[in-house]
Formats: structure tokens, sequence, C-alpha cells
């Protein structure tokens, strides 16, 4: 026996799953009327339950929302012929959407894709992903972003920063904000697909420069920078400075690379995740003995990989077997692990590490992050390895 608050709940539910697909257009998949069925009991369920039976029918019978409450008769031997409620029969998702105090945006919602579609046709039935953009952003905020959404698609290699499109009320931090929505409208309008996870490449804009942070840890190849420890410099301007490190150690905590004391002729780079690949535009880089620290999970090793596709003479540092057996206790869970099975980039011993962390052979999700290794531990054998002599104790 569905009660009104019985079948708001199932309401809920199904347009929770359902109402972008419904916004999308006819063919979503489910057929109107809708209707409701309300649990008709039994005689003898009614007999065993009647007072939650006769709660049940003048809960109907007092009912005024929206909707067609179909009524039935049953004849039954001892409780005689009933007038029971049946069905609730619902038009479209409008009428959903009245049940649940929804309707303000749904209207909102249909009033702004038919504004979309009237101005690009291509869009008819592909906006409903977008439903939440289109019921809830407050109107100047779609109206900003229907005009950004046309300037971009008037001007699709304008080479300007996010800063510089000439939009009123556009701002980098609004339009950061909304990069998903406008990437998803653009790809529809104009049918591209060759860059749709390239939001500067998709709108045709200048990229902000992608910045490096570095120490220089030899006293003398900072006396060749002006005396500079620690800088944040563009890649491309990185080029351009006249160091000639032996080793690049790239580590991938921050708060690691800021501890690194003194190294001879050793140059650190600090947090830089995937990004480690743009090194390889470095050419004092690709000279130098390279060397890998990162976290000991699926996306430490990830990042290895992609490295070494630049970099092929990386070696890694303390992401091996024994350091990960030896940290037991230190050991925390990878929120999501990398995708793919095996990587390309990896030595035999730094894959079987990898396999034995995606498979869990050691436990669900383990890691061992980098922070985690004493400072005790870590740092004599990283002076010890960037010495003059090289030692290579904990590297693959």
């Amino acid at each position: 026996m569905k009660l009104p608050t019985d079948v708001h709940a199932l309401l809920r539910r199904r347009f929770d799953s359902r109402h972008r697909d419904w916004l999308a257009g006819p063919d979503a998949g489910d057929e109107w009327p809708l209707t409701v069925p309300l649990g008709i009991p039994t005689e003898q369920a009614v007999r065993d339950r009647l007072d939650a039976a006769l709660a049940w029918v003048r809960a109907w019978q007092s009912w005024r929302g929206v909707g067609e409450l179909c009524w039935t008769e049953r004849r039954w031997r001892t409780l005689g012929t009933q007038r029971v409620p049946e069905s609730l029969r619902l038009a479209g998702p409008r009428d959903v959407a009245i049940w649940l105090d929804d309707v303000d945006r749904w209207d909102r919602a249909c009033r702004r894709q038919a504004e979309m579609c009237r101005r690009w046709p291509v869009l008819e039935g592909r906006l409903g992903r977008l439903f939440d953009a289109l019921a809830d952003y407050p109107e100047s905020e779609f109206d900003r972003l229907t005009a950004t959404l046309a300037w971009l698609e008037r001007h699709p290699d304008s080479g300007l920063y996010l800063r510089q499109l000439p939009i009123p009320g556009l701002d980098t931090k609004w339009i950061e904000a909304r990069k998903a929505v406008l990437a998803e409208l653009l790809c529809r309008v104009t049918g591209r697909t060759d860059t749709p996870g390239d939001f500067h490449a998709l709108c045709g804009l200048r990229r902000p420069p992608f910045r490096l942070r570095m120490r220089v840890l030899d006293p003398a190849l900072r006396a060749g920078v002006g005396g500079l420890g620690d800088l944040t410099v563009p890649v491309d301007e990185l080029k351009r400075l006249p160091v000639e490190p032996r080793h690049i150690l790239i580590v991938e905590n921050l708060q690691t690379g800021l501890a690194l004391g003194d190294l001879p002729g050793t140059v650190a780079f600090m947090a830089l995740g995937y990004g480690a690949e743009l090194l390889a535009r470095l050419a004092w880089v690709s000279r130098a003995d390279c060397l890998y620290w990162g976290d000991i999970d699926t996306h430490g090793f990830a990042i290895l990989s992609h490295l070494r596709a630049k970099l092929p003479g990386v070696r890694s540092m303390f992401m091996d077997e024994s350091t990960l057996s030896s940290h037991r206790d230190l050991w925390t869970n990878e929120p999501s692990q990398h995708a793919a099975a095996e990587l390309p980039g990896l030595h035999p011993d730094e894959q079987a590490v990898y396999r034995a962390l995606k498979l869990n052979t050691l436990g669900p999700a383990v890691r061992l992050e980098q922070e985690r290794i004493s400072w005790d531990v870590a740092w004599p054998v990283l002076a010890d390895v960037l010495s003059p002599r090289g030692n290579s104790l904990p590297m693959t």
C-alpha cells in the first residue's frame, strides 16, 4: 500500500536518475503517461492490518496533488465492496517535477534548452547532461555562458589568454569553474572531437605558461644564476638558464624538495606530477643523470613511466620492493589507482611492484607516500648517491 509519501520517494529516485534523459527528448526510454501502481492489498492483508488500510484509503481521499488518481472497486467476501486507490498517472516529466517541488528548475531548464536550440539547432536533444547548469545558473550566468559560447564559436583561433576575452562580466575564475560545461557545448556546436580534454586547444586560447619549481642545490651552480636557489620559472624560459648540472633529482612531494640540503652538481625539481615529462624540453636536463623519487603507488609508477618516454635514462630511487616492505607500518591506501594493468616504461623489478599494487597482493590499494619515509633514512642515502662517488644503493 503506497502512501503519497511513498510515491514521493519513488518519484524522487526516478527523477534523480532520469531527469537528464527526460530533458533530452521523447526518445529517452520512458513511456508517458507514467503509471505508478499504489499496491492494492489482498482481502486477508486488509483484515490483518485494518487500521493501516483505512489510513491508506483516507490519505488518498484527502490528496490534492497533480496527476490522475485512478480508483477501482474490490468485492471481498467478508468486507463487501470497497472503493480503493489503484494507480496514479502522471502525464509527463513536468508532473513529476511538480510532485517534487522541482517544477521551477524543470521549467527553467526546458526554457533555456529551447533558447539554445533555437540559436544552435545542432544542440537539439543533446543538452540533457547539462541539466544542472540549465536549471540552476542565475540568469546573468546563463547569459554569460551563451555569450562566451557564441564568441568562442566565432573566434576559433583567437590566441588570447582567458583574461583577454572581450565578453562583459567574464573573468578567469568564472570560466575556470565552468570549463567542463563550456567544453561540452563547444564540442557539440563545432563538431570538434580532436581535443576534447584540452580546453585551451579546443577554444583556440593561449595556455598560461607551465611553471617548474626547482632548487639549485650546488653553491657553484647558484653563483651562475645570481645566487638564487629556489626558482619557479616558465619551462621555456628555463631553456636559457646558464647551468650544467651533473644530476637532476625529481621529487614528487614539495616538502621533500624544500628539505633538501646542498648536493654537489645537483638541481632538484618538485611537485610536477605528470608534468615531469616537460623536463625533456630542457637540453641541460637531458644531458644530466636524472633520478626520480615518487610515491610507491600506481600513479607514482605511472609518472615514472611517462617520464621515461621522454627521458629514457631516468632512474628511480626508493621505489623498490625492499623500501615498500620495510615501511609496512606507514602504508596508506591510494584513493584511485591508475587504470593500466602494466606500464611500458617500467623496468622489470618496478613492474613487479606495480603489478603487486594493482592486484592488491599486499593489501587493498597499498601506498607508501614519499614523505612517510623518515628523513633520517632518506637524506644520508641521497647525499651518498649524489656525491662525486655516485653510489647507487636504493636505485633501479
